[in-house]
């Protein structure tokens, strides 16, 4: 029996739905999971490759340092590489987390006791994550461009 507090709304969805959950949506579910795991586990190991890259590439300018002028060029160059990597893992790591939030919007409203009636819902969250996105990366283009770098193109995900 349920008492009348703020959890009983959701603990009673979660005891009907635990009878209607079959293997295949649970399977579904796992695997769905499994591969936002695996993305951003590709994600993270793809970004610490180019930070290697780059910290290797820094300790190369460096060793080359004869003068004072020549070491500020290295840490200018440096600098500006650092930024500009951060700037596009940050953009890849906006992109998948918009990428994974739709998924999960899709699913809300595939799962949703009436998906057409949520379509709107769904919509403009949708909507409202890309104005976040966007001006996410605008904000990310206008800072590096300031810092003298060039923006590194952004890195388009399959929506």
């Amino acid at each position: 029996m349920f008492t009348n507090n703020p959890f009983e709304a959701i603990t009673k969805n979660m005891m009907d739905a635990a009878g209607k959950l079959s293997s295949d949506e649970a399977q579904g579910t796992a695997k769905q999971m499994m591969d936002s795991l695996r993305a951003w586990g590709d994600l993270v190991q793809t970004q610490a490759q180019s930070v290697q890259a780059a910290s290797m590439e820094t300790a190369e300018d460096f060793k080359a340092v004869r003068d004072p002028m020549a070491a500020v060029e290295a840490f200018k160059a440096s600098v500006q590489r650092a930024i500009a990597l951060n700037a596009k893992h940050l953009q890849e790591t906006t992109a998948l987390s918009i990428e994974q939030f739709n998924a999960g919007v899709d699913l809300l409203q595939e799962r949703h006791p009436a998906p057409d009636a949520f379509a709107p819902v769904a919509h403009g969250m949708k909507l409202a994550a890309a104005a976040v996105e966007s001006g996410l990366l605008a904000a990310l283009n206008t800072g590096v461009e300031a810092s003298g770098t060039k923006p590194a193109a952004k890195k388009s995900r399959a929506r």
